[in-house]
């Protein structure tokens, strides 16, 4: 048995300010360490083991996201690039009616994998194989529960990934992952068949 905890991160600047993340590199406002407080106190309650890992997107939201979830666990934690949310190139930081009014919208058939939504920005494609390369790297390392701190659009990949969902079919998948969900993953050891226990979920944001 394993289980993987898919962690959108807390509140970041650029959420209160209306600008582009991406790799729009802000920190956690007072909100947002509040949220990864509760969220690492519920981390700690569903984890009825020592055998645990973290990982994180090395962006500051993410980081001091888990962080703060690594404080509660008791358990460093593992920068990895690769787990960045998908870079907007051009639009980053921009405000977000820039992004509304110079959007390329994806197709809705054709070419979506490729699609770059602005210039300079990663396909889906691209973010999808670096993703899906993380979390196999994390789940090798062989631990019963693994926690990943990530962002809203790359957890979608994250999810993909646990699936088995290769990059080259995740052209339409989308989930709304808001900042502090926790997504719970389960492996069973009888089968090997992978489950999502809950997704996405902020019930624990709200008590």
């Amino acid at each position: 048995m394993r289980n993987v905890y898919v962690v959108t991160h807390a509140q970041s600047l650029h959420h209160i300010e209306r600008r582009v993340g991406g790799w729009y590199d802000t920190s956690l406002t007072a909100l947002g360490r509040e949220q990864a407080e509760k969220t690492g106190q519920f981390i700690k309650s569903a984890i009825d083991s020592t055998d645990v890992q973290l990982f994180s997107s090395d962006l500051k939201r993410a980081a001091e996201t888990a962080g703060i979830i690594g404080k509660h666990l008791q358990k460093p934690v593992t920068l990895d690039s690769r787990l960045r949310e998908m870079s907007y190139g051009d639009a980053e930081g921009k405000p977000q009616s820039w992004f509304n009014d110079q959007i390329e919208p994806q197709p809705n058939d054709g070419n979506r994998l490729d699609h770059r939504v602005y210039t300079g920005a990663e396909s889906r494609f691209e973010v999808a194989v670096r993703v899906s390369a993380a979390l196999t790297d994390a789940l090798d390392k062989g631990a019963r529960d693994t926690v990943i701190v990530s962002h809203g659009f790359a957890s979608t990949f994250l999810f993909m990934a646990w699936m088995k969902v290769p990059a080259d079919h995740m052209d339409y998948c989308n989930f709304s992952a808001k900042p502090g969900s926790v997504t719970m993953l389960h492996e069973d050891d009888l089968f090997g068949s992978r489950s999502v226990t809950y997704l996405c979920s902020t019930a624990h944001l709200k008590i």
